[in-house]
């Protein structure tokens, strides 16, 4: 059993096909066929199921995935130590939509003075895809919106948001001097999508309270809410960075919460990833 093996079958397991792992290894179809036999041959188990055309992971191939991804994963974190990564190379960075539009484009910009020469590849989505994506290993560091849910992601708190409350200008609590979780929520509601951390966030709050919300509106899109908010369809509670230039142009009108709604923002990284001084300087540079 050798790494070359390792590699093959995580190939193989990503692509859930023979022919694709051989294409992208660019090996004959039997080399990638015949290595996967000597692993199941070698640990005496399946590690594939193959119906028809098709091969499915068995329980205990999944299992051997999780330490065959982090083999090549250490693997290839050993080449780019002793290549000289730190300077020259790739991070690869994933962040959720929220800092990844207002918080890392003037942080890579420091970021790029002090490693000039080093790229970075960046990945915007929702955080619970950041999180999967590190866990697969595609990405070096995320900045995520939430607590990670998996225990062998390392999170750190680098700065705080808070969840605000925005209204149509012209609406019957858009003079209140404050206003209350319970007061938004005799109103129409409009929500981000299920999956997104806003959203996560924000049913756990009315969770604590014990207010049940129906929304008459869920989008995936911040600014489609922000849209129905201006034209009277509604009341949102939705980050403040993503809301604060709808708010000074008073498209909608910002109320604030009795009780703050705050929450922290995370940078992440594998627990089993090697930190080079490039990440280190990255994480540190997102705390100040």
């Amino acid at each position: 059993m050798t790494l070359r093996h390792i590699k093959i079958f995580v190939a193989v397991f990503r692509s859930s096909s023979i022919t694709k792992a051989a294409n992208e290894l660019h090996l004959a179809q039997p080399s990638v066929s015949l290595s996967i036999r000597e692993l199941e041959e070698y640990y005496g188990i399946h590690l594939f199921e193959r119906i028809g055309r098709r091969i499915f992971p068995t329980e205990s191939g999944k299992e051997f995935y999780g330490y065959a991804l982090h083999i090549v994963s250490l693997f290839d974190d050993m080449e780019k130590k002793f290549r000289q990564w730190n300077t020259s190379g790739v991070l690869r960075i994933g962040a959720s939509i929220t800092i990844g539009t207002h918080m890392l484009p003037s942080l890579l910009n420091k970021f790029k003075s002090n490693f000039p020469e080093l790229r970075t590849e960046v990945t915007i989505n929702k955080s619970a895809v950041i999180e999967n994506l590190l866990l697969e290993n595609s990405i070096d560091l995320g900045m995520i919106e939430k607590q990670p849910e998996a225990d062998n992601i390392c999170a750190i708190p680098f700065t705080q948001d808070f969840l605000c409350a925005i209204v149509p200008p012209n609406h019957p609590l858009a003079d209140f001097s404050h206003i209350s979780l319970e007061q938004m929520a005799q109103y129409p509601f409009l929500m981000r999508d299920r999956g997104s951390a806003g959203r996560e966030i924000l049913d756990a709050f009315f969770s604590l309270k014990g207010i049940t919300v129906k929304p008459v509106w869920e989008s995936s899109s911040t600014q489609a809410i922000v849209g129905a908010v201006a034209q009277g369809l509604g009341v949102a509670v939705l980050p403040y960075l993503l809301v604060k230039k709808d708010i000074e142009e008073n498209t909608v009108k910002y109320v604030p919460f009795d009780k703050p709604l705050k929450r922290d923002l995370y940078i992440i990284y594998h627990k089993s990833k090697y930190l080079t001084d490039s990440m280190k300087s990255f994480i540190e540079l997102s705390q100040k």
